[in-house]
């Protein structure tokens, strides 16, 4: 996809124009936000990324197509377990509802310009060094070992250096001053509002590192991987309130992304390996590869809500001890 720099920037021209809006809406009335709402929103950034990809399929063909839409449901299922860690990190700073919507909208405005930024490093990079699909492959394969161990109700928020280095070098309140980010006590000190920003634009970007190669091996046009991206993080706000409550539901989900990403790692290896002229090293067909995505992720859920259901079931049935 040889694009014209035009495209890029209208790209993220509308990007920018779909954000703006969000943070005007935010800006004017800080609460949190009705179920409606969050179902309208979620909706509509679904919507889009769904024309997007359709747009892509009518104008780049299949090919293209398909491995934004492959790409895109990846990165949104990586985006929904990621908010475990982001309610994490709003019950360990205390942040008080009504800006919950602010703190999320700025971190993933900076988890945005980073990403971005990792992206272009990471293209660059591949196109010169063909090397990296091994690592990047086996990267993914090592990152769904340790997702088939990982217990979410046991996780914890652990400071990452750049929150650590902010906290250390700016003298912070202990309270919050309503959404400022900073306030004059004798001197100029940051709210933790602003800490808690940085928690979340930080650990996102953390999370990139499992992300990013994910969807470099599904496609590896720039532009590709950057718009996945930027739909990926479209919504989020309006999804981590909607899906608040379901979050412990899908005690599968890591298990079934951790699937996805073994797959995805070892089609890399594959397609490198068949690059340098391994004759018996297939090329998996981008709609193999979207297939095993959705298909995964649909039994995930399934079984997670089935799960749970069983449990809560069990919960009700369950006799209460005799009194003595």
């Amino acid at each position: 996809m040889n694009l014209p720099v035009w495209v890029w920037l209208a790209t993220i021209g509308g990007f920018a124009v779909v954000l703006a809006v969000d943070f005007y809406l935010v800006a004017r009335n800080p609460r949190e936000p009705s179920l409606k709402e969050c179902v309208g929103w979620v909706l509509f950034y679904v919507g889009l990324a769904v024309a997007f990809g359709i747009g892509l399929l009518a104008w780049s063909g299949p090919a293209h197509g398909g491995e934004f839409f492959a790409g895109w449901i990846t990165e949104y299922s990586l985006s929904v377990d990621n908010l475990f860690v982001f309610l994490l990190i709003m019950s360990r700073f205390r942040v008080p509802r009504e800006y919950r919507q602010k703190v999320l909208l700025v971190g993933i405005v900076l988890a945005l310009v980073m990403r971005g930024l990792f992206i272009a490093a990471g293209a660059e990079a591949i196109s010169r060094f063909d090397w990296l699909f091994y690592v990047f492959g086996a990267f993914l394969v090592y990152t769904a070992w340790k997702l088939i161990g990982h217990e979410d109700d046991e996780a914890e928020f652990s400071e990452n250096i750049a929150l650590r280095t902010v906290r250390r070098v700016l003298p912070t309140t202990d309270t919050y001053h309503g959404a400022r980010l900073t306030v004059h006590h004798g001197r100029r000190m940051v709210t933790p509002m602003l800490i808690v920003m940085v928690a979340i634009g930080t650990t996102d970007l953390l999370f990139a590192l499992d992300s990013i190669p994910a969807v470099f091996g599904l496609t590896k046009e720039p532009y590709l991987v950057f718009t996945v991206n930027a739909f990926a993080l479209m919504g989020l706000r309006q999804l981590f309130f909607l899906i608040g409550g379901l979050l412990d539901r899908l005690v599968y989900l890591s298990k079934g992304l951790s699937v996805v990403l073994a797959f995805i790692g070892v089609k890399l290896i594959l397609e490198a390996l068949h690059h340098d002229g391994v004759s018996w090293a297939p090329e998996i067909p981008i709609m193999v590869s979207l297939g095993v995505i959705v298909g995964t992720l649909a039994v995930t859920t399934v079984l997670s809500l089935m799960k749970s259901a069983r449990d809560e079931k069990a919960k009700v049935v369950e006799p209460e001890p005799a009194e003595r």
